[in-house]
């Protein structure tokens, strides 16, 4: 008995001592234990943290003040609503900082922390390489729709129901030039490669994102949403 006593003490000291280094030494986007913040690069562990958000609106629409202070962001925060389709702290998004929206739009607070977070460190900077101007507006079809998924009687409630999602259709440049979906996504050249390179970097801020590829129904937006973990199709 003593033996196996002295082996459950070492194996809680070393698991101390793990805590204590991943705490201090692993950098805070690859780490568990330590606070996300709005400029954490996109790893596993970020869009985990995103996700735990939601059982945290406090937490969450502290780190969209952050945001905003950071100009990653403009918004206001909503009143909870009732009914079929209840929203609990839900945000209206009015732009991402210097990029403006076609129209603001309901949001979740992690929809709108990733959004904010995905064209801050991807949309700005792919658009300014390979556009060669910087984005300027973005385009989109809405968030927030008390309904089924592809408006079924059966189905389940879809993401738009809970405002989870965002449905993007255009991107606007400084220079004039603008690509759509619907248009642009079997484009070759840089119209083209931008779109796709654009929808293939927000896979790695929301828990689901789906483009015309995956059917018919996206072939004119990309669908950002907050369900699942890692789909992008």
């Amino acid at each position: 008995m003593a033996k196996k006593g002295i082996a459950m003490v070492t194996t809680l000291a070393l698991t101390a001592l793990a805590g204590v280094w991943l705490y201090d030494y692993l950098p805070a986007w690859y780490n568990p234990f330590a606070p996300l913040s709005p400029l954490d690069p996109p790893t596993m562990v970020t869009r985990y943290k995103l996700r735990q958000m939601a059982n945290d609106p406090q937490a969450c629409l502290a780190l969209l003040d952050e945001a905003r202070k950071r100009d990653m962001i403009q918004y206001r925060v909503q009143t909870s609503t009732q009914g079929n389709c209840p929203l609990d702290s839900p945000v209206r998004v009015q732009s991402f900082g210097e990029v403006k929206l076609s129209s603001s739009f309901l949001a979740s607070c992690p929809l709108a922390l990733s959004s904010a977070m995905y064209v801050q460190q991807q949309a700005k900077p792919i658009g300014a390489a390979m556009m060669g101007s910087p984005l300027v507006r973005i385009d989109h079809y809405g968030s927030y729709a008390c309904r089924n998924i592809y408006h079924r009687a059966n189905a389940r409630l879809s993401e738009h129901a809970t405002a989870d999602a965002l449905d993007v259709s255009a991107f606007r440049f400084a220079n004039g030039q603008q690509i759509s979906v619907l248009k642009g996504w079997k484009e070759s050249g840089p119209r083209g490669e931008t779109l796709r390179a654009l929808f293939g970097q927000s896979c790695l801020y929301f828990g689901n994102t789906l483009g015309p590829d995956y059917n018919a129904a996206h072939a004119n937006h990309f669908h950002f949403g907050m369900r699942g973990f890692g789909i992008c199709r």
